[in-house]
């Protein structure tokens, strides 16, 4: 093509076909790009910034001054708290999640300066997460066929004349944990003192899922996960029986 003058005028030609699907393609791209970007930012901060509740022990500060022998039948007294502790991840960030139930009923028998005996019951079904209840969490448990733990001390455990006059002691204790259909032998240390009339005792016991037949809950998918092995952790408040 030629103007007036003569000259040869460029030919102006439309973008091909493909150059404009190229450049579709590299918008999508990028908007695909950005949807990651905010998933794992949006999981970073689901994970890091959920309030996780501190580890069960025995309360901050003095105890009362202990009131009352020791010897007797305790049971276990409103404020007892049991629950589990288990790391997840996602997109290499970690956090906690924690059950809580306040469900639990169980005796020991104090004589002397022995616990001898001591029993106690947890109803799984119970247990919430965040205080709510999470079915996949009671599925991954078998509460519908199994809705409790039980524990049952094997040996009797000893105790220092130190705690009899009001400190605070540590001990290991040995007994059976039973959850899911499977019973098992545990050892782990505890905490305890008196508090006034009461007793108080703290502890945890590291749990390997497999060892109970327990799997992970199937919900998390691809994107998050859970340890295969926790922390079953308490605090029992003991009131003496009259």
């Amino acid at each position: 093509m030629t103007d007036e003058t003569g000259l040869e005028v460029p030919t102006r030609r439309a973008p091909s076909t493909s150059s404009r699907k190229h450049h579709w393609w590299r918008w999508i791209l990028a908007g695909i790009a950005a949807l990651v970007v905010l998933v794992i930012l949006g999981a970073w901060i689901f994970i890091k910034l959920q309030p996780v509740p501190p580890p069960l022990a025995l309360p901050k500060g003095a105890a009362s001054v202990p009131a009352g022998p020791v010897d007797g039948i305790w049971d276990v007294a409103p404020g007892s708290v049991a629950g589990f502790r288990v790391q997840e991840s996602a997109f290499g960030m970690s956090n906690a999640t924690v059950g809580r139930t306040n469900a639990i009923t169980g005796t020991i028998v104090i004589s002397g300066d022995r616990v001898t005996s001591g029993t106690f019951r947890i109803d799984l079904t119970t247990m919430k997460v965040g205080g709510r209840a999470q079915p996949q969490f009671a599925d991954s448990l078998g509460t519908q066929a199994y809705p409790a733990a039980t524990f049952a001390l094997a040996r009797p455990v000893g105790l220092s004349p130190a705690f009899i006059s009001g400190a605070t002691i540590t001990a290991r204790v040995t007994g059976r944990l039973a959850m899911h259909g499977a019973s098992r032998p545990v050892t782990f240390t505890i905490s305890g003192r008196r508090d006034g009339p009461a007793l108080q005792v703290a502890g945890t016991i590291p749990v390997a899922f497999s060892e109970w037949g327990i799997k992970g809950p199937k919900s998390y998918g691809f994107l998050a996960s859970l340890a295969d092995h926790g922390i079953a952790e308490f605090f029992l408040a003991l009131r003496r029986q009259s």
